[in-house]
């Protein structure tokens, strides 16, 4: 479960957050669980941050630090992560259907089983992730780096 003082920090605003985080980096911030659906979250710093099986469908965390986090089974359906920080994030059976990861950094991400269908993708850096056992079905890869990546057994219908 979250951390209800993490989360009534949160819900003061992303430069009340930023601050607040700036101060105690030594603290891995906890929103597991955490019902974050539509929540205005971007250019928020959750590094290393616990946000499994958190709920951040249509949120917007846009240029947000997630690097390092752990958001294994989130919920981040139609989410807008365009230009997030995503790298060394654990998104292992993650549903990002739909979602928004333009020009993300998803660099060393762990992406094992994520539903990554519909997803906007396009120029996302993915080198050296694991994207075994991920769906990519329809997901725009343009201009996507791959390189070094563990990729799926086969892409269905990725453009």
């Amino acid at each position: 479960m979250a951390n209800h003082e993490h989360l009534d920090i949160l819900k003061q605003g992303v430069d009340v957050w930023n601050k607040w985080r700036q101060k105690h980096l030594e603290i891995r911030p906890d929103f597991s669980e955490a019902h974050l659906s539509g929540a205005e979250l971007s250019f928020a710093h959750r590094y290393s941050a616990n946000l499994i099986e958190a709920n951040l469908s249509r949120a917007d965390l846009s240029f947000a630090h997630l690097n390092y986090a752990d958001l294994s089974g989130a919920n981040l359906i139609e989410a807008n992560l365009i230009k997030a920080d995503l790298s060394n994030a654990n998104l292992s059976k993650a549903d990002l259907s739909n979602a928004y990861l333009s020009l993300a950094d998803l660099s060393r991400a762990t992406l094992t089983g994520a539903m990554i269908s519909g997803a906007g993708l396009s120029g996302v850096n993915l080198s050296g992730a694991d994207l075994s056992g991920a769906i990519l079905s329809g997901a725009d890869l343009i201009e996507a780096d791959l390189s070094g990546a563990l990729q799926p057994h086969f892409l269905i219908t990725a453009i």
